[in-house]
């Protein structure tokens, strides 16, 4: 193999480091998705070197890079912010060329590196990731790495996103690790209904929690308050319930009504565990066919509960796990389904 058949004609084999992005690092990050995706990567600030430098800067995005010694750029991994709270960090935006994807775990590398030096430098409190549902190579790589498994996005994406010969209506589901870098132990509340569910997860969290079942009804004067965010290419909503007021299921209904307009096939709503009447929301929500998603900590700043959403039947049969307790929610979810929809 000569130079020119080499991936960006760079020389595979060569000692490589990983370590913060700098601002010379953009033009190879952006080479690097183009050799790897084309111009189908969804996110399309990895393909602007101008762009990415400056998201850098501002610390939006947190890039991890992997060099070698003439700085050529063979690797990537991102932490940025996807979640209602600012000093919560999702990574993802992970990629290798694929030269150097024999390389001895050289993606754990990229993933570890970032919480290893954000949590002082940057201030951020917790990371999480979505490893995928169709393969065990992300969800190994997680929980090696200690993150630990919280919540199910049951039918994520259209399947079609990564396989063009995939079933137009086929969707991909991810679950979602995550790892503390900055406790916080505070009081959440759990809705009664599901207060077994929240009790096997937190038992698995890596921080402290004071749980007490939910009791309280919302004050009469109070307004809901839902922030939405729609993903076209992915017919995927997100909703974050600030306040869930006595007009909850009138605030919703116009909602899931805007949404629908614009193609939506999955709802993700989240509320707050650090409200005391969520059990009473949480009824709401089940009357109106949402069900279990699981538990987010540090989504709001103090922990949050993913309620689910879709017309369809889940794509079940395309969910893979590796771990035990990932199989055990992915079950949780499946009863909790089952039981709303007989409900109605």
């Amino acid at each position: 193999m000569t130079q020119q058949d080499w991936p960006l004609g760079i020389e595979p084999g060569q000692e490589v480091e990983v370590d913060l992005f700098r601002p010379e690092d953009a033009p190879g990050v952006a080479a690097l998705f183009k050799a790897v995706y084309g111009a189908a990567y969804p996110v399309k600030v990895y393909y602007d070197p101008q762009r990415l430098a400056q998201e850098n800067a501002e610390g939006r995005i947190i890039s991890s890079v992997v060099r070698t010694p003439r700085g050529e750029v063979v690797g990537h991994n991102a932490l940025f912010n996807s979640a209602p709270h600012a000093k919560l960090y999702e990574s993802g935006a992970g990629l290798v060329l694929s030269s150097y994807r024999n390389t001895a775990k050289l993606f754990t590398r990229m993933v570890d590196h970032g919480p290893q030096v954000t949590a002082q430098r940057f201030g951020l409190e917790a990371v999480f990731a979505d490893p995928l549902c169709t393969h065990v190579f992300s969800q190994k790589l997680c929980h090696g790495l200690g993150w630990t498994t919280h919540a199910l996005e049951l039918d994520l994406m259209p399947a079609r996103l990564y396989d063009k010969n995939a079933d137009e209506e086929a969707r991909v589901s991810a679950i979602m690790d995550f790892l503390t870098l900055v406790p916080k132990p505070h009081r959440v509340h759990l809705p009664a209904v599901y207060q077994e569910q929240l009790r096997f997860l937190y038992q698995g969290l890596d921080d402290t929690r004071e749980l007490e079942v939910s009791a309280q009804a919302p004050p009469a004067s109070l307004a809901t308050r839902i922030e939405s965010t729609v993903y076209e290419f992915a017919q995927l909503a997100r909703l974050a319930v600030w306040e869930a007021g006595a007009d909850l299921e009138q605030a919703l209904a116009r909602q899931e009504e805007a949404a629908a307009s614009r193609g939506v096939r999955v709802i993700q709503l989240w509320l707050r565990l650090s409200c005391p009447w969520v059990g009473q929301a949480v009824e709401v929500l089940r009357g109106r066919g949402y069900f279990l998603g699981g538990l987010l900590p540090r989504w709001f700043g103090e922990d949050g509960l993913m309620m689910l959403s879709m017309p369809h039947e889940p794509h079940w049969q395309g969910i893979n796990l590796e771990f035990q307790r990932a199989k055990d929610l992915v079950s949780l979810v499946r009863q909790d389904w089952q039981q709303v929809r007989a409900g109605r």
